[in-house]
C-alpha cells in the first residue's frame, strides 16, 4: 500500500496532505525517510514527526459541517486559532476536512476519516460542481458575468466554463448563484476581482446533490447512508 493512503486510512489526513508530509521529511518507514510514492507492508514501523503511526481497524465516519467565518480547515493551527475540528462532537474519531474553504468563507464542509472518498472528492478529473452564493458589492450585470462564465486566467491558467446567474440586485450590492468544478485556492474569489468586483460574502451552499439545507453556522451532522452512498457513487 502506498504510504500516503496507509496515512489516509489511519484517520492522519488526506492523501494530498500526506504527500505534503512526506515531501517535508516528516514521515519514515523502518527508520528511513520516506520519499513520494513508497510503499508499506505488513510489519513496517511508519513514523510520523518520529511517533509510531499504527495501524488500527478503524470505523469510517462521515460529518457535513456548516463552516463559519472566521475558523480554519486545518486538523490543528500553529497560531492557536479556532478550526473546524474545534466544532465536532466530542464523540467524533480522527477524522479531516476534505478540501478547504478559506478563513473568510463559510458553507458546506465534508470531514471524513475514509481517504479514498476524500481523494476521489478533491481530484481535479472529478469535476464535482460545487455551488456557492456570492455577494458582490454595487451593481453587477448578467452581461458582466460572461467573463466568468468562459474562463478568466488566473496565475496564467484559464479556469473552466462555469455557471453563474444572478440572484438578487440592489444598488448597494448584487448576489449571485456560481458553480464551478474546479477547487483552487479562493478560486471564486479571484475570478470576480479578475473582473473589478469585490466579494463581500462567500458561501458554499451544495457539492453535487448534496446540500447544506436548514444547517445553522457552526452546525455538524452527521451523513446519511444515501448521502455517503451517493457521494461514493459520484
Amino acid at each position: 500500500m502506498r504510504i500516503n493512503k496507509f496515512l489516509a486510512e489511519q484517520g492522519i489526513a488526506s492523501r494530498r496532505r500526506a504527500d505534503e508530509m512526506i515531501a517535508a521529511g516528516r514521515v519514515k518507514i523502518n527508520g528511513i525517510e520516506a520519499t513520494l510514492g513508497a510503499s508499506v507492508e505488513d510489519g513496517d514501523e511508519v513514523l510520523l514527526d518520529d511517533v509510531p503511526v499504527l495501524a488500527t481497524e478503524k470505523k469510517e465516519e462521515y460529518y457535513i459541517m456548516n463552516k463559519p467565518k472566521g475558523v480554519i480547515c486545518t486538523v490543528s493551527d500553529d497560531r492557536g486559532r479556532k478550526t473546524v475540528m474545534d466544532l465536532l462532537p466530542e464523540n467524533a474519531g480522527r477524522v479531516f476536512p476534505v478540501g478547504r474553504l478559506d478563513y473568510e468563507t463559510e458553507g458546506l464542509l465534508i470531514l471524513t476519516n475514509d481517504g479514498d472518498l476524500a481523494f476521489r472528492l478533491t481530484h481535479p478529473t472529478s469535476e464535482i460542481p460545487k455551488m456557492y452564493l456570492v455577494r458582490i458589492a454595487g451593481t453587477l450585470t448578467e452581461k458582466d458575468l460572461n467573463p466568468i462564465r468562459s474562463g478568466v486566467e488566473l496565475d496564467g491558467v484559464m479556469t473552466k466554463k462555469c455557471k453563474a446567474h444572478i440572484v438578487e440586485t440592489n444598488k448597494a450590492y448584487t448576489k449571485v448563484h456560481i458553480t464551478i468544478t474546479e477547487g483552487r485556492n479562493r478560486q471564486v474569489r479571484r475570478m470576480f476581482e479578475a473582473i473589478g468586483k469585490t466579494v463581500e460574502f462567500l458561501k458554499r451552499i451544495s457539492i453535487g446533490k448534496l446540500k447544506i439545507g436548514g444547517m445553522d453556522r457552526g452546525a455538524v451532522r452527521s451523513l446519511t447512508d444515501e448521502e455517503i452512498a451517493y457521494l461514493k457513487g459520484i
